[in-house]
């Protein structure tokens, strides 16, 4: 029996944990993953940062510089020092299969396993459940998403099919344009942000939105008004150089000539676990809180940065209900 259980050990279960640990609330945090950190041990091997190592810290304590915008391995590196150091209390790997509400606590249950609480956090991100849409006909390549895209390699030589108009499209096609005859297939003509918004200048915003928001003013605008894409350095001169071009999205897959298809069309909430008490994006009883998963919980929570202020809004309801503080 616990006071909390965080169902999730990336940046947003993290950060939740560092809130309740210190307000002395009984909380243990299940991740599914072998090691710390979360989500960042699975993206491609060439991702990094939207924003410089000081404009991507975690609640309490800042990111150790990087020259530039830091990779994943910085990020993982950091995410695993940020839970060694506030002693977060992290049980790895549990893979947790369901959540059920007794009408007093919570019970959670992974394979022969489980835990009960007055309240869980999920914080599972979206890693694990990659989203691909419909089309008719039939591709006769191999098929990828950006959630298993191993960087260049496998593709030298080859003509590949990137689809998506979004940030990981447009990296991962201009990565490729290196190695291998690229098309790239979008919805509509590729939106840049301005070459001088990277990850700052969005955290800004995000968290002039939140606040905006939080005292129920108008919403000033999403990222999304500025673009779709930031023009980070290797996707700049490939769409300068004319190696990064759009072609108009395809209505069948049987037009598709390319020995592989990467679908860089994004992920869904994966709530899998918790969704039966869900009402939509609500929890259907007391308790239950959702930290991270983009704008379900508020602009910029998906962030590493952003994510504090809705991870301490979580703690504090967490300890208001056993009669504990979270400054």
């Amino acid at each position: 029996m616990h006071e909390a259980v965080i169902i999730g050990g990336g940046q947003a279960g993290l950060a939740t944990a560092y809130y309740l640990v210190r307000a002395g609330v009984d909380t243990v945090v299940l991740d599914d993953q072998d090691s710390p950190g979360g989500a960042w041990r699975h993206v491609w091997p060439s991702m990094t940062l939207f924003s410089t190592a000081e404009f991507s810290n975690l609640p309490g304590w800042p990111m150790p510089t990087f020259e530039g915008f830091p990779p994943a391995a910085h990020v993982i590196d950091y995410l695993a020092a940020y839970e060694q150091r506030y002693r977060i209390p992290v049980k790895r790997p549990v893979t947790v299969d369901r959540v059920e509400y007794d009408g007093a606590q919570y019970l959670i249950h992974a394979g022969d396993r489980s835990w009960s609480a007055v309240n869980v956090i999920a914080a599972t991100g979206n890693h694990s459940a990659p989203f691909v849409p419909a089309y008719p006909g039939t591709f006769r390549g191999t098929q990828w998403h950006s959630a298993n895209y191993p960087g260049p390699a496998p593709f030298q030589g080859a003509t590949v099919a990137v689809v998506g108009g979004a940030n990981s499209g447009a990296q991962i096609a201009a990565e490729l344009t290196r190695v291998a005859e690229v098309t790239w297939y979008t919805r509509r003509p590729p939106r840049w942000m301005p070459d001088d918004v990277d990850g700052r200048v969005l955290f800004r915003r995000n968290r002039l939105r939140a606040l905006a928001l939080g005292r129920g003013e108008p919403d000033p605008g999403a990222d999304s008004e500025l673009g779709d894409i930031v023009a980070l350095p290797e996707v700049r001169a490939a769409r300068d150089s004319g190696r990064l071009q759009a072609r108009a999205m395809f209505s069948s897959l049987g037009e598709i000539t390319a020995d592989h298809l990467i679908w860089c069309t994004g992920f869904r909430p994966a709530l899998k676990p918790v969704r039966h008490l869900l009402d939509g994006r609500e929890p259907k009883h007391p308790g239950l809180h959702l930290v991270g998963y983009g704008d379900w919980v508020g602009p910029g929570s998906a962030t590493i940065t952003g994510v504090g202020p809705y991870a301490k809004q979580a703690a504090r309801d967490v300890a208001g209900t056993v009669g504990k503080t979270v400054k």
